[in-house]
């Protein structure tokens, strides 16, 4: 007898078709989601890793800018260090000129006369004093101006106040003779 299938066929391999379109649609939404998770993951861990960077960054930043303020005040400290220094050694440099220029102050004042203030501003040196006569003042000018201490003596005012008594005030610019024999050298 043939061989006649009754059984509908058509519909069975229509729904393995179907079961097998299913199990692939099943299939590649799985591996979308696996893809897409991945790929979240990784980008996850790379912007964790990114400011893992970033904070050691401004850390490191945080380090660098207080070592820069304290080189700062580091160099600071040995500006003001070196302007002291340097303000000692005038000093200690102009000590023997100071006592230099009172002594020859001192060797310049003829009898009857006598100062009553002496002031050193800079270069300039101010006199001012009481001399029994004209004589005795021109004579301390002409000491004054032979001195290698002092140079260009200028008499600012004379004033009689009694007999045998004139107030007078002298300017001049004191000068370092070891100056003037480094430059002629």
């Amino acid at each position: 007898m043939a061989n006649i299938n009754l059984l509908p066929w058509r519909e069975a391999l229509r729904e393995e078709r179907n079961k097998s379109f299913y199990v692939f649609i099943g299939l590649v939404v799985t591996l979308a989601l696996v893809s897409v998770f991945a790929v979240l993951q990784y980008f996850d861990s790379a912007a964790s890793s990114q400011s893992a960077r970033n904070s050691y960054l401004q850390r490191e930043t945080a380090l660098l800018d207080a070592q820069i303020i304290e080189i700062q005040e580091l160099r600071k400290t040995r500006t003001e260090l070196i302007e002291r220094m340097e303000l000692i050694q005038a000093l200690q440099g102009n000590r023997p000129v100071i006592v230099r220029i009172f002594d020859e102050v001192a060797r310049s004042v003829p009898e009857d006369l006598y100062f009553t203030t002496l002031k050193v501003e800079g270069n300039k040196v101010r006199v001012t004093g009481v001399a029994s006569s004209n004589n005795r003042l021109s004579a301390l000018m002409r000491r004054f101006d032979e001195s290698d201490w002092f140079r260009d003596p200028s008499l600012i005012k004379v004033q009689a106040k009694a007999q045998g008594v004139n107030e007078f005030e002298i300017i001049m610019t004191k000068a370092d003779p070891l100056d003037a024999n480094k430059e002629q050298s």
